[in-house]
């Protein structure tokens, strides 16, 4: 079933309402942009780096997680390791996120090492998610695509079916599929490009939207609607990318379900 624009409406309703908690495992570029907006949507952000903590709050009171790749090093690959499968026993819905996996060697094994405790969400670029499909992709530039988001829907499609995990490719149009069903969200704007860290915070917004969603394939729609509409009004009133970010915690804070039910485009492939 494709996730209509009310019921993706309604987990932004349930992020305000039940503000979930959200450890993110994140790079050292975002992790302030990242804990901003998902304040802004009404989760709440942690950031913690020892692994008896991460195993206890993810034991206690943790909602979701997030394991992003972006600057990972040996000791934070190992606390990954232990954090995903502390979340499995725990019940607690993670996402991850490949930044240039398929690109470098070690994160690329770390990926395969990974996906043996399967998450509820994979979300990347065209050519993160074909290389950890391993589909052959345009060759990227560090963490920028060089596929756009629409080559890499087979490949989505190929990485929902063996991880049994909810794929979300993000781009100029999103697309969402767990192998059965797969739809596109068109909201977005290109400014949201020429800003660090977009991307890897809305693997945050997906783990926040996991823990109040009926089904990773609506959280998913929820991620790539909310986000979207609240882009493409941040980028009608900032000009350049350095107003951007503060329109686009703006426009997030501001955000009401009625808003992204009436302006979501969503539509089956």
């Amino acid at each position: 079933m494709i996730p209509i624009p009310d019921q993706v409406a309604g987990v932004l309703d349930s992020l305000h309402e039940k503000r979930p908690l959200v450890l993110c495992l994140t790079n050292t570029v975002v992790q302030n942009f990242t804990a901003n907006l998902l304040l802004a949507v009404g989760a709440v952000p942690v950031m913690l780096s020892h692994e008896g903590e991460i195993d206890e709050l993810l034991h206690s009171c943790a909602n979701g997680l997030l394991v992003n790749l972006g600057t990972v090093n040996e000791s934070q690959a190992q606390l990954m390791k232990s954090a995903v499968i502390s979340a499995r026993e725990a019940g607690v819905p993670w996402v991850l996120d490949p930044v240039a996996v398929g690109l470098l060697g070690f994160r690329t094994r770390l990926c395969a090492d990974l996906l043996e405790t399967p998450p509820a969400m994979i979300r990347g670029n065209a050519s993160e998610i074909m290389a950890v499909a391993g589909v052959q992709a345009a060759a990227c530039r560090g963490p920028e695509s060089g596929a756009a988001s629409v080559d890499a829907v087979a490949a989505a499609r190929q990485l929902a079916n063996r991880t049994g995990s909810t794929v979300l490719v993000t781009g100029e149009i999103d697309y969402i599929s767990n192998g059965a069903i797969t739809y596109g969200c068109s909201n977005s704007d290109v400014l949201l490009t020429r800003v660090t860290g977009a991307g890897c915070a809305m693997g945050a917004l997906a783990a926040a939207c996991l823990a109040v969603a009926e089904s990773p394939m609506q959280a998913a729609a929820a991620t790539a609607a909310i986000l979207g509409v609240a882009g493409e009004r941040a980028a009608a009133r900032a000009k350049y990318p350095g107003s951007l970010v503060p329109a686009l915690l703006d426009e997030l804070a501001a955000l009401r379900p009625d808003d992204v039910a009436e302006t979501t485009r969503i539509f089956l492939v």
